[in-house]
């Protein structure tokens, strides 16, 4: 029996059984109509400097401008930096959003306010309230489905020891799937997806039982109310197992050598492609996180100067990072996947405008030796941008608009409640009527304050 419960809390990542069903009980019926709508959230995790990117200022003085040289864009009047030309050559098929604001300046609070909708300023070391992935899965919960429906792709869970992100009070249930692991490397797999063997299917099946020697269980689960839900957990959990087309959807091997050169040989690019192939069988949140070595020396894009030299660090990752953006922007346009799944790309904020110089706490890639001064941008979460795609949204737009030297938004200034509620919309929840139950039973609001930034909603 003790190997039995094992293996039913590993087949779904670890997810306890009570908790599964006491909220798929609790979830009610779905809060959307219409097409199976879907976001792909690429997070940079750290906070990307968006003058040295998204939103130039070259007139800003010595203090402030960075090395990089705007460009032009095919969209008229949309300039990038020098960094991104093939995002310049993609922006028809984007907009941005200039003009968002909040008052999280620590990484912790900042991805909260940001993921969450929670509007404390102080970092705190777990989530109070869910993120917008695990309300959107829990609503759009579907026991008959054969593949996860939230799936992160090097999922968005910690900054250093604080948790940004998670389902809270909704339970581990509504977790994301994590996929963990370099895509790019050979040998890699997503565990417990698809058996190989069918053989081994039939086994499983047999040793489980399906509704066979689980009277202990069942009197477990008597005292969560859950019972009558026993039964199709179990057959969710083994027809992951047993699902080919699941196994399929996480192997990017399937995909043509051109097409994995086209979104790069790298764990950034082979993240976005796997997101491609999800949305394609019907994951409807997928996120991914830009982190790691192909960051530079720190593993992220936390650019102060005791960390990186900022525009050494910008110029490394720079590459990458827009090859597999611009790839994924124009592949789902090529397959016409452009309406249905809406492509954000951000992190917790924005940088400082002013450059800091500080010592380096070490040597390492894009990062001088220890005691070396270097320039550095530090945290600003009164100014930063957004890259929003496909979505059926009206793209090669600049919404908002901040100072001459990037430091305030002051031109439609939006926060991170107006940004939750247009995801909301897109995934078709009516955030401004929905409550879910805390632990305490009392119904909390998903979404307290915010309106849908109406420049970015479909266009018909």
């Amino acid at each position: 029996m003790q190997s039995r419960r094992k293996f039913l809390q590993m087949s779904l990542g670890g997810l306890t059984l009570p908790a599964l069903w006491q909220c798929q009980a609790l979830a009610g019926p779905a809060q959307h109509t219409g097409e199976k709508t879907a976001v792909i959230l690429v997070w940079l995790r750290g906070g990307c400097s968006h003058l040295d990117t998204f939103d130039p200022k070259p007139e800003s003085g010595s203090e402030y401008a960075g090395p990089f040289r705007p460009i032009e864009t095919v969209v008229p009047g949309m300039r990038l930096t020098e960094l991104l030309p093939r995002l310049a050559r993609t922006a028809d098929r984007f907009s941005l959003l200039r003009s968002v604001h909040h008052t999280g300046g620590g990484h912790p609070a900042g991805s909260l306010q940001v993921l969450a909708g929670d509007p404390a300023a102080q970092d705190k070391l777990t989530p109070e309230l869910p993120d917008f992935m695990s309300i959107a899965h829990f609503l759009r919960a579907d026991p008959a489905r054969k593949i996860p429906n939230y799936v992160g792709v090097n999922p968005i869970v910690n900054y250093d020891s604080f948790t940004i992100a998670g389902p809270t009070y909704l339970g581990p249930a509504y977790e994301a799937f994590a996929v963990r692991g370099d895509p790019n490397q050979p040998q890699f797999e997503v565990p417990n997806i698809g058996l190989k063997d069918a053989s081994q299917g039939e086994r499983l099946r047999e040793r489980v039982g399906l509704r066979q020697g689980l009277d202990a269980l069942r009197r477990d689960l008597d005292l969560t109310g859950t019972m009558s839900a026993v039964d199709a957990f179990e057959a969710q959990a083994i027809g992951l197992l047993t699902n080919a087309e699941a196994r399929g959807a996480f192997d990017i091997r399937q995909e043509p050598d051109a097409v994995r050169d086209r979104y790069g040989r790298n764990a950034w690019g082979q993240q976005c492609l796997m997101a491609r192939r999800l949305v394609e069988v019907g994951v409807e949140i997928i996120t991914t996180t830009f982190d790691g070595p192909l960051c530079g020396r720190v593993a992220n894009w936390d650019d102060h100067a005791v960390n990186h030299h900022v525009f050494d660090a910008l110029q490394f990752r720079a590459p990458v990072f827009d090859q597999a953006v611009s790839a994924l922007v124009e592949d789902l346009y090529a397959r016409g996947l452009d309406r249905r799944v809406l492509v954000v790309v951000t992190g917790e904020f924005g940088r400082t405008p002013r450059i800091s110089h500080v010592a380096s706490s070490g040597g390492g890639v894009a990062s001088a030796a220890a005691g070396t001064v270097q320039p550095g941008r530090d945290h600003w979460p009164n100014a930063n941008t957004m890259l929003f795609a496909g979505g059926g949204i009206r793209t090669g737009q600049v919404i908002g608009a901040t100072d001459r030297r990037g430091e305030e938004a002051v031109e439609r200034r939006v926060g991170p409640g107006d940004f939750l509620a247009t995801i909301y919309r897109h995934l078709g929840i009516d955030a401004a009527n929905v409550a879910i139950p805390n632990f305490g039973g009392r119904p909390v609001p998903i979404l307290p304050t915010g309106e849908p930034i109406a420049e970015l909603g479909a266009v018909t």
